[in-house]
């Protein structure tokens, strides 16, 4: 088995720091959701359970049990310190909208390659910016299938490989400076070989500001963002070294500001029925109301 990319402890390092203040800083994650949450306008299911995998504080929690008042909401993340801020913060919110006291939300800590729910439990699982903190999304996707009761929806939402572009093309001293991101047609084709039906795929392109490099280091470092790939560098970068870098990043200026890009990938796709048993057979299925001539 190959050497794993990510350091899935220093993910969750990172965003066990980042924890006590990430809802002031994720204006982007919230922007995401946002949208996304559009998407479901489109869309009519009626799911006896949801799973926000990925859930960080439990952001779009509210969103999610007010869209569908009827189902069991779960939110699960691999952080535990992520889930007691949002637990803290939903508590305060509870009190002052009453309404919201009888929503049904559970929280727990996962870790997604092993889901710890029944098979065709789930009718719509959310994820928003989770699966670039994954060293290999096919196990996730797999289980994903598997936990989703047939008919349900998976809407998630990634980054794309031109994400921080601007900061990994500044640096030449060969660590990774950001995650390795996964490109919108391969996420397609892992949808298809886990067996998910009809999935769209479609990117869009939001373009952040920063006086400086310095304040990008700092929003992505105090968001829990910072890089958690094996090969970043572990130790401190010399002064010649870091001063390169921040010229060539400020190469970029314009009007006084540094760009950062941020390539979003959004997809979907549907729990159609098996096509195959467990131990490979094919399924023929026929309609009884129907009759041969």
């Amino acid at each position: 088995m190959p050497a794993p990319f990510v350091d899935s402890r220093q993910v969750r390092r990172n965003f066990s720091r980042a924890a006590a203040g990430y809802d002031a800083l994720a204006v982007l994650q919230r922007e995401i959701a946002s949208r996304m949450l559009e998407r479901l306008d489109y869309v009519k299911i009626e799911p006896r359970c949801v799973l926000d995998l990925g859930c960080g504080t439990g952001a779009s929690l509210t969103a999610l049990s007010e869209r569908y008042p009827k189902s069991q909401i779960v939110g699960a993340d691999l952080c535990v310190a992520m889930l007691l801020a949002g637990r803290g913060q939903r508590t305060r919110l509870r009190w002052l909208l009453p309404f919201l006291r009888g929503s049904k939300t559970s929280l727990v800590c996962v870790d997604a390659p092993a889901l710890p729910f029944k098979s065709g439990s789930l009718g719509l699982i959310w994820s928003n910016l989770m699966l670039h903190w994954l060293n290999d999304p096919l196990p996730v996707f797999r289980e994903m299938q598997r936990t989703m009761d047939v008919g349900g929806l998976l809407m998630f939402s990634t980054f794309g490989p031109d994400t921080l572009k601007e900061l990994r093309a500044s640096f030449s001293d060969g660590y990774e400076h950001t995650q390795r991101f996964t490109d919108m047609h391969d996420y397609g084709d892992i949808l298809i070989e886990c067996g998910f039906a009809d999935p769209v795929m479609d990117v869009e392109v939001l373009t952040l500001t920063y006086p400086s490099i310095d304040d990008l280091f700092r929003d992505l470092r105090q968001s829990g963002s910072g890089c958690a790939m094996h090969a970043r560098r572990h130790g401190l970068m010399g002064r010649t070294a870091w001063a390169a870098a921040r010229a060539e990043y400020e190469k970029r200026m314009n009007d006084g500001r540094l760009p950062a890009t941020f390539e979003v990938v959004y997809g979907h796709a549907w729990k159609a029925q098996p096509r195959n048993t467990a131990d490979g057979n094919a399924i023929v299925r026929f309609d009884p109301k129907q009759r041969l001539r």
